[in-house]
């Protein structure tokens, strides 16, 4: 009867710390309360699900595709590209942007820029500060963050990245902002979803029409300085 007892007390202790340890890990980890969609075993990501940093960064499409331009009659008239008077005291070549107003300045010198219009990150997901362009990319390949990962049951089919092209988020070049040298995970990209543009709709980043975003890119190099102003709604 004693021996009885003891194996029973031991089975019990050992399912206590068992279920202990569970309790602890669904509190420690982000995972279980990241995903919306998912529930159970399947919302505890491992890193083994995530893209291998050691893949960055992204590499270009070996496609060039044609940019097919977007007519300016779905644009409204105010975010289409145009020169303008600028009065920000930036030095000629920085780029500035103003996600309240949903423009991107190319400052070109002292008084005009080259104004986009732009589609900007819904509310909670925006990003301010200083940066550089800290690598370029044609067509790149989009690797979703692990938190749109675990957020976006879209993003999961892309966990090893979707190829560069016209169907791929980024669309036909991206820039990519990085703060102290670190990458920012904030970019500057095209889009293959031109009614977005004027709109706060994205998941934090900067969207232009691939025409605009692929002039932007012929005319900037790796080093330019970035601002991307505050936003007052945020």
């Amino acid at each position: 009867m004693t021996m009885r007892l003891s194996r029973r007390s031991l089975l019990l202790t050992g399912l206590s710390v068992a279920v202990s340890a569970r309790a602890a890990f669904a509190q420690s980890t982000p995972y279980d309360e990241a995903d919306p969609f998912g529930g159970g075993s399947d919302s505890f990501a491992t890193d083994e699900q995530y893209y291998d940093p050691a893949l960055l960064p992204p590499p270009e499409s070996p496609i060039d595709y044609p940019i097919e331009p977007v007519s300016p009659r779905r644009i409204k008239k105010r975010f289409r590209r145009q020169m303008v008077e600028f009065d920000g005291m930036e030095d000629p070549g920085t780029i500035v942007v103003d996600p309240d107003n949903r423009f991107l300045y190319h400052v070109l010198a002292y008084g005009s820029a080259v104004r986009y219009g732009v589609g900007v990150g819904r509310a909670g997901f925006a990003w301010a500060g200083d940066a550089k362009i800290g690598m370029k990319r044609r067509w790149p390949r989009w690797v979703p963050p692990r938190e749109m990962v675990d957020r976006d049951e879209r993003a999961r089919q892309w966990v090893n990245g979707q190829p560069g092209g016209p169907e791929n988020p980024l669309g036909a070049r991206a820039l990519y902002l990085y703060a102290n040298g670190q990458d920012t995970l904030y970019r500057i990209h095209g889009t293959n979803e031109p009614q977005s543009i004027g709109k706060a709709m994205s998941s934090g980043c900067i969207r232009m029409l691939n025409q605009d975003v692929a002039e932007l890119y012929d005319n900037v190099i790796v080093g330019t300085p970035v601002i991307v102003r505050p936003s007052r709604g945020a």
